[in-house]
């Protein structure tokens, strides 16, 4: 009896046991059978974005939902692996799939702790999860899971499991796999990682958004201790390199669109060159596009415009404070919650809002975005003085709550500084072929995208003359042709309204002179007299040949002055006829586009300068206005580029709108042709004195002080027809045909034309 007793519930058990073992084998019998191929493994294909490339091989920009680097386990750093499984998985390479000691250890810890504290997913059963199931937490789910990691156990091998997960795993910020998230978080690849960095990274997949450093620093930091210390337990780093992982200050990048080269610009064309060609899967199929960029002249124009930019801001003085933030909403000076409140005003470049804790007249204490407190004095904040007055504007004055920029100077000390309100924009080309070399198409991209190299249409002011110029030459004149620099009245009777006399833009007139000591002067009387001379019709058909719409420059005598519109974009283009001897080219940006196997799918077909078929103008042409423009380089108003980069091949031509609406300079050396151009979106006064000879001309300096080094001066050779006489500033040339002719008289302008536009622009 005693022994019925005893077997009954044992039998009981056993049987029990047996057909929930028997379900179990029939579940398996069924389902493993239908269990999805893992195909999608075992010929993995990624959403891997587009990449742009500057044409040495610098990533200048990426496009896609998902943000990733595709690496294999070999290039995968041993401190980043063991990070991996430290975290996550410490028996992954002793386990099947399911790590049943891991189970009872999580649910030991569960026991304890009074609730559900500890997971045992082990990797493969994360990887059958993000290839093949949903997140919902049901049992069925966790079945299908548990099959599939028996599945991809049998098939692949343990490295190729690991490897799978390490590139296929979101880690927040659109990032998916360790090398896009090292690269997005600490901007270096995985390779270069620190112990702290990989555990950092490490900390990231249990839960993306709870432990991301950028939103979530304080908890980032705790996961990443615990990390490092489940490292140190197991015994893959030593007392020593966990001490100095726990103290290493880690630099996260806030800014996420930052890139070794600052070319935001050039890569949103690229972007939409590459997408208008290939619609499908642009954004997820990993193709390559390489631009024609350089990265070293894409840096020098970047810094030269900003440079050039702030300079002019600093030149008209400081506007005040940006916003205010109650400081009813922090604790204190040292709250975390200022920098969260931080993190909501953008970065422009190296311009870092800040938070004025205190503000007088000889000191301003401020907390930088990054936790940084910094004091200001002395020269540091000498630009910002007059907005520290009690008198200063109440919604402007600096007082505690204000938002400021700070900015490092060239000691790397913080001042004071401000987000400026001019725009402007940068371009250059090598004149040979087209190939854009630098592109900056406005002061940040992230502010204003408005690309104003491409879509800016704005008056040219003088540095439209050369072309008038240039016009000239084919109807006779030459060099050192004499025209009047004297006033000139245009009366109502011709234009229709009122009157129109225009000056010159110093108001000064020196009578007869040379054309290339007027183009050098940029004397506005000679402009428009040789313009009279030549006709308007003429003139304007004649610009057409160096690209510009024909439309966008009426045919009446402002055109002399520089009143139509152009793009900075067509002026390189035009410009560039003249540094590569007469010939049209035709700029591009995109070198070729590769697919994801780095099979080449389509590549720049440019003609080059030297085949007839794009000649714009004659040889001879080409050969005076160079002459002529580098006149403007060396003893006009453009003297500054041949004084400070010690150059005697510079050529070039400033440009200064009406009321001083826009400044240009143009110009080139034999190899490459740069455009610069300043001005406001909503076109108002740069200010007084603010020509293009100060405003523009330091940008493209800047830019070819870099672009020039190491080349050797070059000057162009004279081709066959022309007659060369005189000497230094005497020097001329004229075209054969013409030198029994004579130049054409002063007075041989065809009949008035008509002038409508009588705010026509003084040009320098």
């Amino acid at each position: 009896m005693a022994l019925r007793i005893v077997l009954y519930p044992l039998i009981v058990l056993l049987g029990t046991a047996s057909i929930i073992v028997a379900i179990i084998l029939i579940v398996l019998v069924l389902t493993y059978p239908n269990l999805p191929s893992l195909e999608v493994l075992t010929d993995y294909r990624p959403k891997i974005p587009l990449r742009v490339y500057t044409a040495d091989g610098y990533l200048i920009g990426e496009f896609g939902e998902e943000r990733r680097a595709v690496v294999t386990i070999q290039e995968v750093p041993e401190i980043m692996k063991q990070a991996i499984l430290a975290a996550e998985d410490d028996r992954f390479y002793q386990h099947g799939g399911i790590d049943y000691v891991g189970i009872l250890r999580a649910a030991g810890a569960n026991v304890l702790g009074g609730g559900k504290r500890q997971g045992a997913s082990t990797i493969t059963q994360q990887v059958a999860r993000n290839f093949f199931l949903t997140g919902e937490k049901t049992y069925t789910r966790k079945l299908y899971e548990a099959l599939l990691s028996f599945k991809i156990e049998s098939n692949l091998s343990k490295d190729q499991i690991f490897e799978l997960y390490i590139n296929q795993i979101f880690l927040g910020q659109r990032a998916y796999g360790f090398a896009a998230a090292s690269q997005i978080y600490f901007g270096k690849p995985l390779k270069d990682i620190s112990i702290a960095e990989a555990a950092m990274l490490a900390g990231l997949p249990k839960a993306p958004s709870a432990y991301n450093p950028i939103v979530n620093p304080k908890r980032a930091r705790l996961r990443q201790q615990y990390v490092l210390r489940r490292m140190h337990e197991l015994g893959k780093i030593n007392e020593t390199q966990h001490e100095a992982a726990l103290k290493e200050p880690l630099v996260v990048k806030r800014e996420l669109a930052e890139y070794s080269v600052h070319a935001e610009f050039a890569a949103e064309m690229a972007r939409q060159i590459t997408a208008e060609r290939f619609p499908d899967d642009v954004y997820s199929r990993g193709m390559k596009v390489y631009t024609t960029l350089i990265k070293s002249e894409q840096e020098a124009a970047y810094n030269s415009l900003r440079r050039g930019v702030m300079d002019y801001d600093r030149r008209h003085g400081y506007r005040g404070a940006e916003s205010y933030l109650d400081m009813k909403d922090f604790k204190s000076d040292q709250d975390e919650a200022i920098d969260e409140a931080l993190q909501e005003i953008a970065e422009a470049g190296d311009l870092i809002p800040a938070l004025v804790l205190a503000a007088d007249a000889k000191q301003i204490r401020a907390y930088r975005k990054g936790g940084e407190l910094v004091q200001l004095n002395g020269e540091a904040m000498k630009f910002a003085v007059k907005m520290l007055d009690d008198k200063a504007p109440q919604n402007k004055r600096l007082r505690r709550g204000a938002i400021i920029r700070l900015q490092k100077n060239e000691k790397g000390d913080w001042q004071i500084s401000q987000l400026p309100e001019v725009e402007s924009a940068f371009v250059a080309v090598t004149p040979k072929d087209g190939a854009i070399r630098a592109l900056i198409g406005g002061f940040d991209f992230n502010r204003n995208k408005f690309n104003h190299v491409t879509q800016a249409w704005r008056q040219p002011g003088s540095s439209f003359k050369p072309f008038i110029y240039s016009a000239s030459l084919e109807k006779g004149y030459s060099p050192n042709s004499v025209i009047a620099d004297e006033p000139i009245v245009i009366p109502a009777s011709q234009t229709g309204a009122q009157a129109w006399q225009p000056h010159n833009y110093d108001g000064k007139y020196e009578g007869p002179m040379k054309m290339r000591t007027a183009l050098a002067k940029s004397k506005n009387m000679v402009s428009i007299r040789i313009l009279q001379s030549i006709g308007t019709q003429y003139a304007q058909d004649y610009a057409s040949r160096f690209g510009f719409d024909a439309d966008k420059h009426p045919p009446y005598l402002t055109m002399a002055l520089g009143a139509g519109s152009v793009t900075p974009w067509q002026m390189v283009t035009a410009y560039s006829v003249f540094a590569n001897g007469g010939f049209k080219i035709n700029p591009y940006i995109v070198r070729e586009i590769r697919d994801e196997r780095n099979q080449v799918l389509a590549h720049s077909a440019g003609v080059e300068a030297g085949e007839e078929s794009i000649r714009a103008i004659d040889p001879r042409n080409a050969f005076m206005m160079d002459a002529m423009l580098r006149d403007v380089a060396i003893y006009g108003t453009a003297a500054k580029a041949s004084a400070t980069l010690k150059r005697q091949d510079l050529a070039g031509k400033t440009g200064t709108t009406n009321e001083y609406v826009d400044a240009w300079f143009c110009g080139y050396q034999m190899t490459v042709a740069g455009c610069a151009w300043l001005g406001f979106d909503q076109p108002k006064k740069l200010g007084d004195r603010e020509t293009g000879g100060a405003a523009a001309l330091p940008i493209w300096i800047g830019y070819m002080s870099r672009a020039l080094k190491d080349v050797p001066i070059q000057l162009p050779e004279m081709p066959d027809g022309l007659i060369s006489s005189g000497e230094g500033r005497d020097h001329s040339y004229i075209y054969a045909e013409n030198a029994s002719k004579g130049h054409p008289p002063e007075d041989a302008a065809t009949a008035p034309e008509p002038v409508p536009d009588l705010s026509a622009p003084p040009s320098d």
